[in-house]
């Protein structure tokens, strides 16, 4: 199976990379720039079409949440536009897309994690551009998995597990939201969802139930706790720690406004594919005992 991967140095990409080498009988091609660039449709129709895929996994995107607000055509171009064009691409390779959209969808009210039928209403131009690509996505190939997913970290890139044990290395105490509530995700244990998702497309010629799918870590909890877990398991391995005061979102003004509720049920991809991430605490811990390893980062 031939699965192409948009993007190079993502996450998630680089988790895919990582886990695809445990599949004998996967082969995963990655595209990026210059020959793949999603602000240039064109590139993106010619290098899918390359690539012969099997499967495509829609991953690359415009991230940058607060600059997104500066640059509303930029990241529109990419996380619709772009979206589309992939989906397009694969559609016409006779392939499937599995397509990465986020809990910035919803407007991050109420306590209750949310399914993916509830409303969605973003409120910055981030969750907006990936709300459209997700219309996109779907519009131009019926065979879609879009999966919806948050707080994303992993010993790649940059993320908030990094950023927290590298403020630790030079202060004694931290400043972290507590009002903000979710699901803190291992790119990896996405990765493991998506490779999952993919040999069932693979087995099951039958298999109809494409659509939208929450692909998160199992359990919530705030960024503030969040860190300390982080602190707790690197001490544990005797790494930096530092302690954590709880702040509130009025604190810590951004351009861009963040959901307060970004809780995502997972219920559905777990009924459907048979599959479930491990508690966030348990892929936390996992991950800072990597990036604890002098050869991680």
């Amino acid at each position: 199976m031939k699965i192409v991967v948009t993007g190079r140095e993502g996450q998630v990409v680089r988790s895919l990379v990582e886990r695809a080498s445990l599949y004998p009988d996967v082969t995963l091609v990655t595209l990026g720039r210059p020959d793949f660039d999603l602000a240039r449709p064109d590139t993106v129709f010619d290098a899918i079409h390359a690539a012969k895929p099997d499967l495509v996994v829609s991953a690359a995107a415009y991230t940058a949440v607060d600059q997104a607000e500066d640059e509303p055509e930029l990241a529109y171009a990419i996380n619709a536009a772009g979206a589309e064009a992939v989906a397009a691409a694969a559609a016409r390779a006779g392939a499937p897309v599995v397509h990465l959209s986020t809990d910035y969808v919803f407007a991050g009210e109420g306590d209750t994690p949310y399914a993916e039928d509830d409303p969605t209403g973003p409120h910055g131009i981030y969750g907006q551009t990936k709300l459209a690509g997700e219309a996109l996505v779907a519009r131009a190939n019926g065979k879609h998995l879009i999966l919806r997913t948050a707080w994303v970290y992993s010993p790649f890139g940059k993320n908030f597990v990094k950023t927290m044990l590298h403020l630790a290395a030079s202060r004694d105490s931290l400043s972290v939201v507590s009002d903000q509530w979710g699901n803190p995700t291992s790119a990896i244990d996405i990765a493991d969802g998506i490779l999952h998702a993919a040999n069932r497309l693979r087995t099951d010629s039958q298999f109809d139930a494409f659509g939208i799918y929450h692909l998160a870590g199992t359990g919530s909890t705030n960024w503030s706790t969040f860190a300390r877990a982080i602190f707790q398991a690197s001490r544990d391995e005797q790494g930096p720690f530092a302690e954590v005061k709880d702040i509130l979102t009025s604190d810590y003004p951004t351009k861009a406004r963040r959901p307060l509720n970004s809780r995502l049920s997972t219920e559905k991809f777990h009924a459907v594919f048979g599959w479930k991430a491990p508690s966030w605490e348990q892929s936390t811990l996992s991950t800072v005992k990597r990036l604890l390893q002098p050869s991680e980062g």
